[in-house]
């Protein structure tokens, strides 16, 4: 089975994962999409017999709205969002405008890089520090399930965390990043 389908099928079989998915599509955010652990975590589960929703910390839910960068604007959705669920859930949905990002990034995360501003939540996907996070998932209104991987899906089901080629080498939290990751998923490789 192609890697796509088979991540297809195990978000499909990740039922919060699909309750944020349908929640969030109801909502009619611009450019959205979920991405990061949500996404990476159920496949790293399911190929090493965990619980599907196993070291899911939160959901990342990101849309691209450019109209409006203000943080006001961006509280407003989150605020939307948040209303949609119900707790705990609700406490665990993180909303981010992407195209704001680049105004905040540096400062917060003390990045070693520019931060350059977002043309859509697909490029968010370029800026995580491992190429197997560099996922996201959409649920269309057809039921059907869009998929970005511009690292493609290999690392991921290889459980292979490889530096990201277009980020700077050693920025960006690398070794934390790994390092929980390799606590909670021990059969993870690290490269570089």
């Amino acid at each position: 089975m192609p890697l796509e389908e088979r991540l297809v099928e195990i978000v499909r079989a990740t039922p919060t994962t699909m309750q944020v998915l349908r929640t969030v599509r109801d909502l009619s955010l611009p450019d959205w999409m979920i991405f990061s652990g949500a996404v990476y975590q159920p496949v790293f589960n399911s190929l090493t017999g965990r619980p599907l929703d196993y070291g899911i910390k939160d959901y990342d839910v990101a849309y691209h709205d450019d109209s409006d960068t203000s943080y006001e604007a961006e509280d407003v959705v989150i605020r939307r969002v948040a209303a949609a669920f119900e707790p705990p859930l609700r406490e665990l949905v993180e909303v981010r405008n992407q195209a704001r990002v680049h105004l905040w990034f540096e400062k917060k995360f003390g990045a070693d890089e520019p931060y350059p501003a977002l043309r859509s939540s697909a490029d968010a996907l370029e800026r995580f520090v491992a190429t197997a996070f560099c996922v996201g998932v959409r649920l269309e209104a057809d039921e059907t399930l869009r998929v970005w991987a511009p690292f493609g899906l290999d690392d991921l089901f290889a459980m292979r965390l490889r530096p990201n080629p277009l980020r700077v080498k050693g920025a960006g939290g690398w070794e934390r990043t790994t390092g929980s990751a390799k606590a909670r998923w021990p059969e993870i490789s690290v490269e570089g």
